[in-house]
């Protein structure tokens, strides 16, 4: 039996999927936004395929043991929280006073459970404090100085805030500051600048032995943001969702993401109008966000029969996945 696979505008491919009691599957992003070959190295282009690929296999390896959807999600994202290549955990951007801010969150699909936390500074890995949130409190969402203490009196690992400091990141700060000035003299738009800048969130979504789906996700959010933003990643409903049928992690300019509430919209979508899980995601992504205003990024799927579907309506994503036969497959490019 195949399965349609979308892993880029316009771009198709069909995979095996497998009889309920052998299907796992897990899908990973690591962010959408202006990703061009020309304006990547051989070397850099290798380091994130190789990260992508670490983070799949580490997922799978949970999965193929008869590990949970939720341990497989969780263990990705630390992967990529851990790597200085993308926008979470130890790649996070600055924000406007220079700060790392960083948010998360995860969801159980069989259980509709949930947990996120925003605006952290000293959690090193804020996936594991979402999970926390989840299953050790009556809440969903925890947010700064709150989500710290919690952490900490959960035996989380606290770290200095300059854990998170890369030079990369910092330079991109004082780019976009010096380009923000020179937009205030002409009058242009501040929402405009910080558009331009929207890096690699990561995320990933599971299907176990069981049949349970989960989803995580976690970013350091916009470079230069400003006034506590936060964006759409710890939303349930907007950067993460998971149900028994549908799992949807996004990656984008959150601010659309939560008006559009894309992450449930795209479940809802599939289960209302009968269609599959991965036609709602590119109706959503490429016809509902107005990309002529902002609404660019991208979005993985997965659904409780093991179809992944990876639409984008930027010049890349990157992204992968692993199916039952254990063999991941990454992309970063529109034509892979």
């Amino acid at each position: 039996m195949l399965a349609l696979l979308l892993i880029g505008p316009g771009f198709l491919l069909s995979v095996p999927t497998f009889a309920a009691s052998d299907t796992i599957a897990l899908v990973v992003h690591g962010g959408a936004g202006t990703i061009r070959k020309s304006d990547m190295t051989p070397e850099t282009e290798a380091e994130y395929r190789a990260k992508l690929k670490e983070g799949l296999i580490k997922g799978y390896l949970i999965l193929k043991a008869g590990g949970s959807s939720l341990d497989a999600v969780e263990a990705t994202v630390r992967i990529f929280e851990d790597s200085p290549l993308f926008n979470a955990g130890k790649g996070a951007v600055f924000s406007a006073q220079g700060r790392n801010e960083l948010d998360a969150s995860i969801m159980e699909g069989s259980t509709l459970m949930a947990g996120a936390v925003a605006g952290v500074t000293t959690i090193k890995n804020p996936v594991i404090a979402a999970r926390a949130v989840m299953e050790q409190t009556r809440h969903v969402l925890l947010v700064g100085e709150g989500a710290e203490v919690f952490a900490a009196s959960v035996g989380l690992e606290i770290v200095e805030p300059s854990y998170f400091f890369t030079q990369k990141r910092w330079d991109s700060l004082q780019r976009v500051q010096e380009l923000e000035k020179s937009a205030r003299r002409q009058n242009s738009s501040d929402r405009l600048i910080d558009a331009g800048y929207v890096l690699g969130t990561v995320g990933a979504l599971a299907l176990d032995k069981e049949g349970n789906l989960a989803a995580a996700t976690s970013t350091g959010g916009l470079t230069n943001k400003r006034f506590g933003r936060v964006g759409d990643s710890p939303i349930i409903g907007a950067g993460t969702y998971a149900n028994e049928t549908c799992a949807v992690s996004a990656t984008g300019e959150g601010e659309y993401f939560i008006r559009f509430t894309v992450a449930r919209d795209i479940c809802a979508r599939a289960e209302y109008l009968n269609t599959t899980v991965g036609e709602a995601a590119k109706e959503v992504i490429h016809r509902v966000l107005p990309r002529k205003e902002g609404g660019t990024g991208g979005v993985i799927t997965l659904d409780s029969q093991g179809n992944v579907a990876m639409p984008f309506n930027t010049a890349g994503m990157y992204r992968g996945y692993v199916l039952s036969d254990g063999r991941p497959v990454v992309a970063i490019y529109g034509d892979q």
